[in-house]
């Protein structure tokens, strides 16, 4: 029967019996609440005398595994079934003194659910093997529980900010770097994830009081040494698979093919190019007419719409083009059957390739005057744009069709821009990572090389054939009502007044507008063309190869894709383009920041000095160009100083986690 001043547990709770009215118990709880209840929902502990000021006492020292020893040692096979011990049992077992404070003990033992359980009338010793392995869990999250309260003091030791480089790894200029053991870095992995954009949450940084981004959590991994610089988490930020596609593509099935093997076809690149996928040659009819051969690699002779290299190809977007390394939208085992010559074998055969040539006749003005799309076999010789300038001046032998080829590439430049085109020309940089040793434990294995891109007749020679081809294959496909990706561009707002020399580029390239696919031709504006499309790269974007699948499936006479399901794959090429373009920036921020970071002082501790040319200026700001890193950049400036005038500039900080440098005028 419940007494008054009784103790009894309410949902978990424990509670003084205060009271009686009619069926209703009242009940002081902890903490000054108060409740009315039935007697089935509490449960007795202590029949009292008992206040609530009773439970502030400490419990007695008791020994509680001797208790559940004993009991298990009486019963060793004691069940669910078993009727067991009462709490008043268990606490003269356990405590000694039956008190309300060790009943509650008691019952929180019963809770606890480690040594025993059932309830307050029926207690029962758990197994043992079920005793043993809970006590090691529990003493294992005990260790746990005080690993990470000593890993997280370390990091409070760390600075915040200040991180410099140091030999390759990310250390504090201000304070000695607490060294993390194995142990601690399995704290990191919330962080990790967090700097990869594999979550938004993490744990640690909000324990350590620090605001949860990408950039804060790339700088804690630095600053601990988890990390080197030579991590580059942009890709995956963006959700980017660093891996090439891994499906391969039968080669080319035999099939009638053009015989241009006669015929000198130059593929020409950067010496860095490995994939080299269009090549160039030219017949002179007469004096006054050309007929322009741009052949370009044929992977849509495999690869089918709808097939799982086309699936994987359009989620892509487009190869990832890093500086350390080359993500492509094809299997790269598959590109010795379709890359124009391969490069470094001496046997004629190997420079032999598969091409879908487009075969450009041009008219007395260089405009398209007809133009045929032909499966063929092409003979390719491989050159550098330096090689290939080196023929156009010497003007003899291949030489000779070079220089002609140029000649008519420079006519077209003159016919574009009196149609409105725009060129913009600025410098460029290649970047190269070499990562010899990853983890940065070896730092001098790593190399980040920075190379001028230098102008070349050539490459302007190539860029013309490419926009002729691109204009000549959205006629054909005009012509024929085919389902075509076309790319045009609206007209930029020019500035009232035109500067020269850099300043005046730059000024054109804020004026451009993006550019826009669709399945209708239009005028591209900065290429001054009515119609225009891209079908030179299908091995590196895939609106180029879905180009070259509508053309192939035009000329074997099947079917084509319609125009919504040609917007459906375009739409979502696009858009998967358009992450690899903000993750190739992001990449090559990251490495320029990494490759200023050593280049903060010389021997001596004599900064080193950057020319710079600015580019614009708004107040005290300016927008300069280092051309040696094709690195355009904001800072103040202090002087008179206006557009196209030469600087120097000191570099004054490096932040790797935001992939930003800031320099100061010398």
């Amino acid at each position: 029967m419940i007494k008054e001043k009784c103790l009894a547990i309410y949902k978990n709770r424990p509670a003084v019996v205060s009271g009686f009215e009619g069926e209703k118990i009242t009940i002081a709880l902890l903490g000054g609440d108060t409740a009315k209840v039935r007697e089935k929902d509490i449960d007795v502990i202590f029949p009292g005398p008992c206040t609530l000021k009773d439970l502030e006492e400490k419990a007695d020292d008791g020994n509680v595994r001797e208790a559940w020893e004993l009991l298990s040692s009486e019963d060793p096979h004691m069940s669910l079934d078993s009727e067991g011990i009462t709490l008043k049992e268990l606490v003269e077992l356990a405590y000694g003194d039956y008190t309300p404070r060790n009943a509650l003990a008691a019952y929180e033992l019963i809770r606890e659910g480690l040594y025993f359980s059932g309830d307050p009338r029926a207690i029962r010793a758990r197994p043992r093997t079920a005793v043993e392995e809970d006590e090691k869990k529990r003493d294992d999250k005990q260790r746990e529980t005080g690993d990470r309260a000593a890993f997280l003091e370390k990091l409070k030791k760390l600075p915040p900010n200040n991180v410099t480089v140091r030999g390759g790894a990310a250390a504090s200029a201000d304070a000695e770097v607490p060294s993390l053991s194995e142990t601690d870095r399995r704290f990191l992995l919330d962080v990790e994830a967090l700097a990869l954009g594999k979550t938004s949450r993490s744990r640690t940084l909000k324990e350590l009081a620090r605001s949860e981004t990408p950039e804060e959590a790339h700088r804690l991994l630095l600053a601990s040494g988890a990390w080197t610089v030579w991590v580059n988490p942009h890709p995956s930020r963006f959700g980017l698979d660093r891996d090439s596609s891994k499906i391969i593509i039968p080669p080319p099935s035999p099939e009638e093919r053009l015989d241009l093997t006669g015929m000198a076809a130059f593929a020409i690149d950067n010496p860095w190019s490995e994939d080299p996928d269009d090549a160039v040659s030219l017949e002179i009819l007469d004096r006054e007419e050309y007929v322009l051969w741009v052949h370009v690699a044929d992977p849509a002779v495999s690869v089918s719409p709808g097939s799982p290299a086309d699936l994987e190809a359009r989620g892509r977007g487009a190869s990832l083009y890093l500086p350390e390394g080359v993500s492509r939208m094809l299997a790269p085992e598959i590109l010795p059957f379709f890359v124009l010559g391969s490069k470094g074998q001496s046997s004629p055969e190997s420079m032999v390739s598969p091409a879908l040539s487009f075969k450009i006749a041009l008219s007395a003005s260089l405009t398209v005057e007809a133009i045929d799309i032909i499966p063929s076999i092409v003979k390719i010789t491989r050159l550098s744009y330096a090689e290939a300038d080196t023929l156009i001046t010497g003007n003899t032998g291949e030489g000779k069709v070079l220089a002609m080829l140029s000649s008519l590439a420079e006519r077209n430049v003159e016919r574009r821009l009196n149609t409105g085109a725009v060129i913009i020309e600025l410098p460029d940089v290649h970047m190269e990572v070499v990562l010899g040793d990853p983890s940065g434990s070896s730092p001098e294995e790593n190399i980040i090389r920075i190379e001028t891109v230098n102008s070349y007749r050539s490459a302007d020679m190539v860029r013309e054939c490419m926009i002729w081809a691109g204009e000549g294959a959205a006629r054909w496909a005009m012509q024929r009502r085919l389902p075509f990706p076309y790319i045009s561009q609206e007209a930029g707002e020019l500035p009232a007044k035109r500067l020269s020399g850099l300043a005046g580029a730059w000024q054109l390239r804020r004026c451009m507008r993006p550019r826009l696919l669709s399945a209708k031709p239009g005028v591209h504006w900065g290429l001054g063309l009515d119609e225009y499309t891209q079908v030179t790269s299908p091995l590196r974007r895939y609106t180029d190869l879905l180009c070259h699948q509508q053309i192939r499936a035009f000329l074997r006479g099947k079917e084509p894709l319609g125009e919504e399901e040609v917007l459906f794959r375009v739409s979502a090429a696009e858009a998967a383009a358009s992450v690899a373009v903000r993750a190739e920036r992001a990449s090559r921020a990251h490495w320029m920041a990494v490759y200023l970071s050593g280049k903060k002082e010389t021997a001596g501790n004599n900064p080193v000095i950057w020319d710079a040319v600015v580019l614009d200026r708004r107040g005290n700001r300016g927008v300069v160009i280092i051309p040696d890193l094709g690195l355009e950049t904001q800072l103040n400036l202090r002087g008179n100083e206006e557009p196209n005038d030469s600087i120097k500039l000191r570099l004054l900080s490096v932040k790797i986690p935001e992939g930003e440098v800031n320099f100061g005028i010398v």
